[in-house]
């Protein structure tokens, strides 16, 4: 029997985009026969995994794991909100964010290269993605993940599976767990005023601006028209501004007070959030085609 080597291996993997260990076990039951070891995988993975790659994911899910003081949070996407249901896809995603926690990596390409067998493939997180996306059929990625170490208490909430919330804290844990789910629900972008992007700020400020241009009030008017609008602003998006869910007579600020609770930083993620999702217009597309068929006549 021919010797498998690790060069075919990787030629193999270069033509089919399949995962690794599945093109080693292809090559020994075709005994170093390429040819052969294609035909296989095309038979057992379809040709999936390549054509999916460059499919967009902007549906997923928001998972996180915390032990002790370490915590982390990961988003992990799919094309379609019936594959966020799969077993092996939330195995992946649950795995994922606890690696994130156990080993800190770098990036997502580090995330990637960790550790992990599942479904028959690895022995990498990132082989056990390409090996899901040729077994379910869709693309599936790693998007984002945030990990907290620096010695404070952990908050995590979880709204389904589309929206997470990590919450860094000292003090009362019920206080900090209510401050996850208000992050949840009204969506902060910063713990204070001062915290908030100069983007962000820019932005609104712009839109302020031309509100009160089509005003037609004076100068002087409209530049305090538009500084409130900015302030009103700033203390709808921060946190600690925001009047509190469970109490519409105090802020979080007033309520982390009242509870001897200090919160040093918080983490937001919402499933597909700033991913520009692909609408198909199939009336559009039948009028291209006619169109060019008509040219091409």
């Amino acid at each position: 029997m021919a010797a498998i080597t690790a060069s075919m291996v990787a030629e193999l993997r270069a033509k089919t985009d399949a995962p690794m260990m599945e093109c080693k076990k292809a090559l020994t039951e075709a005994e170093g026969d390429m040819a052969k070891a294609e035909e296989l995988l095309r038979v057992k993975l379809g040709t999936k995994a390549g054509k999916a790659a460059s499919r967009v994911t902007a549906e997923g899910v928001v998972t996180s794991f915390v032990s002790g003081t370490t915590g982390a949070m990961i988003e992990v996407n799919c094309e379609t909100d019936f594959v966020t249901k799969n077993d092996s896809f939330l195995a992946l995603a649950n795995a994922a964010a606890k690696l994130v926690a156990e080993h800190n990596p770098a990036d997502i390409a580090a995330l990637g290269e960790l550790p992990y067998s599942q479904d028959g493939f690895g022995p990498t997180l990132e082989e056990v993605r390409k090996g899901l996306i040729g077994k379910i059929g869709e693309n599936m990625s790693f998007r984002r993940f945030k990990r907290a170490a620096g010695g404070s208490k952990i908050a995590n909430y979880l709204h389904g599976t589309r929206i997470g919330v990590l919450v860094e804290f000292d003090g009362d844990e019920t206080a900090a767990k209510d401050v996850a789910m208000h992050v949840a629900a009204m969506k902060p972008v910063a713990l204070t005023s001062a915290d908030v992007p100069a983007d962000l700020i820019e932005k609104e400020r712009s839109v302020a601006t031309a509100k009160a241009a089509e005003s037609g009030k004076p100068a002087d008017i409209a530049a305090k028209m538009i500084e409130g609008s900015v302030q009103k602003y700033l203390k709808e998006v921060s946190l600690f501004n925001q009047t509190f869910v469970k109490n519409d007579k105090q802020t979080v600020e007033q309520m982390l007070k009242a509870t001897s609770t200090n919160v040093k930083a918080f983490t937001l993620y919402v499933v597909g959030e700033g991913i520009e999702k692909k609408v198909d217009d199939f009336a559009a597309e039948v009028a291209a085609q006619v169109a060019a068929a008509q040219s091409a006549a």
